[in-house]
């Protein structure tokens, strides 16, 4: 079985036109599935269509996180809820091809644990397409996790994979594409497209990406830490340069040099350092100190019901 986690947020008028489309492909791909509806804490009726899904239909379970956690969170969160041999995260807004996940779980019935579909073209703006292709190339560069050519958000997990994120992966100041990707179990890379007409704009604000983006280059590149210690070494050595050329040019009385000049450009520069420093130290210590208070990275509000004959008790 297929298990479909369905990232809602603000989709109150697309929740059930998605959920037909699947049913109807699945249906005649042959394929069973199940429907894991997640709702991102929307401020619309998401969750109540939802509810009234899984109400007529047994193959479709709505949940609903305490606030909004942002998509990473949400799969980590469907990932709990899954009953299915293999399960995959789909945006609510057709922008992962139907084709793509017939034919990832197709790629997966032939005993492969991952698969992950990536851009194989990017029809965004300019802005967007220039700060994705230098956040990727950037991961690519410096950090341990590599990612395929355009980038990837979802990908299709089997069973194993799926208890391996509910036992040892803790969700927080992390995405799921990160942990995936640092995993193994050679994964196989999928072009895909967004289907020609779909112009839905992402709801991702610039605020989002940033965050997004601190947390997977901090999670997964010890890169920081290592060019701290590169500063500090060519830092000294510099100072010794300095140092060197200071003395010579007082002994020979080549150039006049004030006393106070060197000590002021080497407060600064110092300064300037040890700023630096700590500020990239204080990235890790922070994320250490919220790892550290195991607080959840998600929470999923107790379950309502939507009853059709409610009856007095």
């Amino acid at each position: 079985m297929l298990s479909i986690i369905l990232l809602s947020y603000q989709s109150e008028k697309r929740i059930e036109k998605i959920f037909d489309a699947l049913k109807k492909r699945m249906l005649k791909e042959n394929i069973e599935f199940e429907c894991i509806i997640m709702d991102d804490a929307s401020n619309d009726e998401s969750h109540t269509v939802a509810l009234e899904l899984e109400n007529k239909y047994e193959n479709v379970r709505a949940f609903q996180l305490s606030r909004n956690f942002t998509s990473h969170y949400s799969i980590f969160a469907g990932f709990s809820k899954v009953r299915g041999n293999c399960a995959v995260a789909l945006p609510d807004d057709f922008q992962v091809p139907l084709d793509t996940v017939v034919e990832m779980y197709r790629i997966w019935e032939k005993g492969k644990k991952i698969v992950i579909p990536y851009r194989d073209n990017r029809d965004d703006s300019i802005i967007s397409k220039t700060f994705s292709n230098l956040y990727y190339s950037l991961m690519n560069r410096l950090s341990e996790v590599k990612f395929p050519k355009g980038g990837a958000d979802i990908f299709l997990a089997d069973r194993e994979i799926i208890e391996i994120f509910n036992k040892y992966i803790h969700p927080k100041n992390t995405s799921t594409i990160i942990e995936v990707l640092r995993l193994g179990f050679d994964p196989v890379y999928l072009p895909s497209n967004r289907p020609v007409g779909n112009n839905s704009k992402s709801r991702w604000t610039l605020r989002k990406k940033m965050r997004l983006a601190m947390d997977t280059f901090f999670s997964s590149s010890s890169f920081p830490i290592k060019f701290i210690s590169s500063l500090g070494i060519s830092s000294f050595i510099l100072t010794i340069l300095l140092i060197a050329y200071y003395i010579t040019a007082r002994i020979t009385g080549i150039i006049e040099i004030p006393g106070w000049t060197l000590l002021v450009i080497t407060f600064t520069f110092f300064s300037g350092l040890i700023l630096l420093s700590l500020g990239i130290i204080a990235e890790y210590v922070w994320r250490i100190f919220d790892e550290v208070k195991a607080r959840p990275g998600f929470i999923i509000k107790e379950k309502k019901f939507l009853q059709k004959n409610k009856q007095d008790e």
